[in-house]
């Protein structure tokens, strides 16, 4: 009888927080109140809501404030986000509503320099994600990260945020439809992130070697990179140790070090034309 009077308790402050959202889902407020609600089905420590949108850069929702922006979450808007598995696994289709960053992400994601520079500065232990398609250009991503003092998610948690999401998503597809407007005056295009990695090593490495280099950068294994292009282990290794030459690098730190040169070049050759226009 306790364990049903519990469940009905439950319940009627779910009600109570879904109203309390509805209520708010065509203010500024929504993402706020979006993630207390979400704090009463999953315990996270950090929390994250960004639009995803195609030839442009993230946009965040939630949070605002600049106080509770780190320099780690700007570089990531920034820059980052282009060799983030959620952000490319959304670009490649087919992600579950909820799923955690573990399940998607590439076999050596943790041996990355992006993991080690951006991704690690979060100090997570896990991260679960909530992709909504607010419509057929844009996509939302919260994205909730677990400290090591709350380790994993439990089985429980993940239960109530799979069941919730519809709701969720709904709501936040509403505000969404009311509230654009106020977001997309903060849009870039990501013309300069998309040429950086299209020519990278351009003159020095082989369009084969440019497009491993790529998957390197990303978090892909050598077994990985020659499943996902139909090639052999050995000339995968043959392929990375000719870019490792060509670039004078001998380590996956230097190739990164590189690209980011190399974005940063095309991004001031960017500002500077616009400037002259």
């Amino acid at each position: 009888m306790s364990q049903r009077y519990q469940q009905d308790a439950q319940f009627s402050a779910w009600k109570k927080d879904v109203a309390s959202l509805i209520d708010h889902v065509r203010l500024r407020s929504f993402p706020h109140v979006l993630a207390d609600f979400l704090g009463t089905l999953c315990h996270f420590d950090t929390i994250l809501m960004v639009t995803f949108k195609k030839s442009f850069r993230p946009v965040i929702l939630y949070p605002t404030d600049p106080a509770e922006q780190s320099q780690t979450l700007h570089n990531y808007l920034s820059k980052s986000y282009i060799l983030d598995p959620l952000f490319n696994r959304i670009q490649a289709g087919g992600l579950p509503d909820v799923s955690r960053l573990i399940e998607i992400a590439p076999d050596s994601f943790e041996t990355t320099e992006y993991y080690q520079t951006c991704y690690k500065d979060f100090d997570l232990v896990d991260e679960i994600n909530l992709v909504i398609e607010l419509d057929k250009t844009v996509t939302c991503a919260i994205s909730l990260g677990r400290k090591t003092n709350l380790g994993t998610i439990t089985r429980a948690e993940l239960l109530r945020l799979q069941d919730s999401f519809p709701v969720i998503s709904a709501l936040v597809r509403q505000f969404w439809l009311s509230q654009a407007a106020e977001y997309v005056q903060f849009e870039k295009s990501d013309s300069a992130m998309k040429q950086a990695l299209k020519t990278f090593g351009t003159g020095v490495l082989t369009k084969r070697e440019q497009e491993i280099s790529g998957l390197i950068l990303q978090g892909h294994s050598s077994k990985a990179i020659a499943s996902m292009l139909n090639i052999s282990l050995g000339t995968v290794k043959v392929h990375r140790k000719n870019i490792h030459t060509r670039l004078n690098t001998s380590t996956q730190s230097e190739i990164f070090t590189l690209f980011l040169a190399h974005l940063n070049e095309i991004e001031n050759a960017h500002n500077g034309n616009e400037g002259e226009a």
